[in-house]
């Protein structure tokens, strides 16, 4: 097995000037928002402290980001050697994603230049201090899993070796933080009661929370790695795809049990089938992104087709999204006469973060060691 980088030229294509736009004009917005404060660019108030940026670029961007922590857990945990290959994009993927995710926090917290605080002053009862500190640690130790492949193509020997010796307990401890973190999430809407609605509020939150990021995880390797293997003209990994996604009906089933055993016991099962704006979204969430890619997964034919696959990843992922949407924005219960539509500035900052992770993503894959390449009888 060889480790390789893309030799490619470098070029200008139309993908990479719109992509450079978006990213400017959210850089020209984040200095907006430091200079006349959020309410500049967003349309955030006190019945709607979480908007668009907790939404889709925390809650989504950190459970998205768990394709690094499912596959080292993967390969290093659980002894899958054949899952090797996917472990560098993974964790480039997870580490690019936790960095997009700090920055859109940075634009978002009312006081950005204070976060150090929560490193002195302890608050170890509540769930956000976890949070916190947690992905602090996570995103050092996703930086000291990508930098060998910066030292690979710096010639730094000595200090790559170092870390290599020290690269088993890197992968152990960044899936035990990914844990910890990705499961802390669901316990921050734990004491909102009053405020999300009975179909997603649970005490099993946490539980929810890191199941979901386990099987989201794995759909986001298979995502960015077919469009990987697509635009980079690499040898198809559906070999590979196919032997991981096996344990995604499992996972996907044991989530619809406890989901609806816990409604039911709750007694909230009823919400489900009352006529609402939540019960359609739970729905949509529910059958298009838990039982249909149960059902897909479970196909072999399904799981042998680079389309099939892929397919049914992407319904994983945006049932994913349209959860962490239903918990945290779109059903809880505000003010009477309150409402809040995101401002086109608060859209057009998020697109500029993923568009600076498209192009770094790029970046990497063009420069650096990214990409496996095993011989074709390795596939068999």
């Amino acid at each position: 097995m060889t480790t390789r980088s893309i030799a490619m030229p470098m070029r200008i294509s139309p993908a990479k000037v719109i992509l450079w736009s978006l990213l400017a004009l959210a850089i020209v917005l984040a200095v907006i928002r430091f200079t006349y404060g959020m309410g500049a660019i967003s349309n955030l108030n006190n019945a709607y402290s979480f908007g668009l940026w907790i939404s889709l670029d925390l809650l989504c961007g950190v459970a998205l980001a768990a394709g690094g922590f499912t596959t080292c857990a993967a390969v290093y945990i659980f002894g899958l050697k054949q899952f090797k290959p996917l472990v560098r994009p993974a964790v480039l993927t997870a580490w690019l994603g936790y960095l997009a995710v700090i920055v859109a926090l940075m634009v978002d917290l009312g006081r950005p230049e204070r976060i150090w605080h929560m490193i002195i002053y302890w608050n170890a009862h509540s769930p956000l201090f976890e949070v916190g500190l947690c992905v602090m640690t996570y995103t050092t130790v996703l930086t000291l899993e990508f930098i060998p492949m910066l030292l690979e193509k710096l010639g730094w020997q000595k200090l790559e070796n170092a870390i290599h010796k020290i690269s088993l307990g890197l992968m152990i401890l960044g899936v035990w933080l990914s844990t910890l973190h990705q499961s802390s999430l669901g316990s921050l809407f734990l004491v909102m009661a009053d405020k999300v609605h009975p179909l997603w509020h649970s005490p099993l939150l946490p539980v929810f929370f890191f199941i979901s990021a386990a099987f989201v995880g794995v759909s986001m390797v298979v995502f960015e790695g077919t469009i990987a293997t697509k635009v980079y003209n690499l040898p198809s990994e559906v070999h590979l795809f196919s032997r991981l996604t096996k344990v995604l009906p499992w996972i996907l089933g044991l989530y619809l049990v406890l989901k609806f055993g816990e409604l039911t016991y709750n007694g909230d099962l009823h919400y489900a089938f009352e006529p609402s704006f939540a019960t359609t979204m739970f729905w949509i969430e529910i059958l298009g992104g838990v039982v249909l890619p149960l059902i897909l997964f479970s196909l072999p034919a399904v799981r042998n087709s680079g389309r099939g696959v892929f397919l049914s990843a992407a319904l994983v992922i945006a049932g994913l999204m349209t959860n962490r949407f239903n918990v945290g924005l779109l059903h809880w219960v505000r003010p009477v006469g309150s409402s809040y539509t995101p401002h086109w500035m608060e859209f057009a900052l998020s697109i500029g973060v993923i568009s600076a992770l498209i192009l770094a993503y790029d970046w990497v894959a063009r420069n650096l060691k990214l990409f496996h390449h095993e011989p074709d009888h390795a596939h068999h």
